[in-house]
């Protein structure tokens, strides 16, 4: 009996801690898939494995007559352009400064963090990863001229990293399920958007947006995970607005 009560207990706790630590346990698994993910792309980009697929996408924008065409009109170029630019360094600076700015005024110092050491870090990681793999850009002519490595994609990256913790934070301070929804809905779409544009552009395989937006969603959703854990554990203050 007492063999039987002590299983009994040991179960109970065993299933609280797994319903209390449900979004935790998602979140750990998410992050692992993604970078499997993403090592999965680069270890087939490197043995040479995506070439077909990158070539076969690439070539839905463009003109199967000439590949130096990219395909619309002048007008959907100069959209594409601006598209682009939400996931440029300077754009998602001044998002981030904007941000980070107003959470500093609301005193909501935590979150504020949060989105710095998410945007920093993915940053010099996204620059580490461009080094360390070097992969050229694809042999086209494109509608902008690049400056860095093709692998993984940076905007593709950092958008990711940028929208998807924003997102998150405003999902954390939403009031309804709709709200939350929208947000998380709204980062998600700004992301691929940026990814597609870049592709469309001829500055990136496939492949390295695919990456890029692998490594970033796992990385955003680390750092919100990071911050949930020290908020729990009182290492640092929760995300509530203070009194003026």
């Amino acid at each position: 009996m007492f063999d039987t009560l002590s299983r009994s207990k040991h179960y109970r706790r065993v299933h609280s801690f797994v319903t209390k630590e449900a979004k935790l346990l998602t979140g750990i698994a998410l992050v692992s898939g993604l970078i499997l993910a993403f090592l999965k792309i680069a270890d087939e980009m490197i043995e040479g494995e995506m070439e077909a697929f990158d070539h076969a996408i690439l070539m839905v924008f463009r003109d199967p007559t000439n590949v130096d065409q990219i395909i619309g009109p002048a007008w959907v170029h100069e959209m594409v352009r601006d598209l682009t630019a939400l996931g440029s360094f300077a754009i998602l600076g001044l998002m981030v400064l904007g941000v980070c700015s107003y959470l500093l005024l609301a005193r909501m110092r935590a979150e504020a963090l949060m989105i710095v050491v998410s945007v920093l870090g993915g940053t010099l990681l996204s620059t580490f990863l461009k080094m360390s793999y070097n992969r050229p850009r694809p042999d086209l002519v494109a509608m902008s001229t690049q400056f860095t490595a093709s692998f993984p994609s940076g905007h593709a990256m950092l958008s990711a990293v940028t929208f998807l913790t924003i997102g998150a934070l405003l999902a954390r301070l939403a009031p309804t399920r709709p709200l939350r929804i929208f947000s998380i809905s709204a980062a998600i779409v700004l992301t691929v958007i940026v990814g597609i544009s870049r592709l469309y552009m001829g500055v990136h395989y496939p492949s390295d947006v695919l990456a890029g937006w692998c490594l970033g969603a796992a990385w955003a959703l680390f750092c919100v995970m990071c911050a949930t854990i020290l908020q729990r554990r009182g290492t640092i203050q929760q995300g509530l607005p203070e009194d003026a």
